[in-house]
């Protein structure tokens, strides 16, 4: 497992830009899929983007492709997630994730190691 720690959230108005980052700490980061997850309240966890090992694939949900870019660092094992044009709908805590097993996925259970989260709130 490693060792996951999200930053970069905060408030920011609708159309305006946020960088979230997701530091890890453990060996074989580079072998691992990553994942940001969000969890508005009341509702439901739910998968926001993913990225395999290499960073040659990536995925997102319908609600945010053509918003939200995901990326990786190997060198620094840090990932992160652009996003742009948030909708205050976007507002939630978000969750990093990694998957030993180096399969992406939109399904949580596919995730060994989550971060503690870190809270978005898109103001309209």
């Amino acid at each position: 497992q490693v060792l996951l720690v999200e930053s970069g959230g905060g408030l920011v108005q609708a159309g305006g830009s946020l960088r979230l980052s997701c530091a890890a700490t453990g060996r074989f980061f580079s072998s691992y899929a990553m994942a940001w997850f969000r969890q508005a309240p009341g509702k439901e966890r739910e998968f926001v983007a993913a990225i395999s090992w290499s960073g040659g694939a990536v995925y997102y949900a319908d609600s945010v492709k053509g918003r939200f870019t995901i990326s990786r660092d190997n060198a620094k094992n840090t990932m992160s997630l652009q996003m742009n044009s948030p909708k205050p709908e976007d507002t939630a805590v978000y969750y990093c994730a990694a998957a030993a097993r180096g399969t992406v996925s939109s399904d949580l259970a596919a995730y060994d190691s989550w971060g503690q989260g870190t809270q978005v709130t898109v103001s309209s």
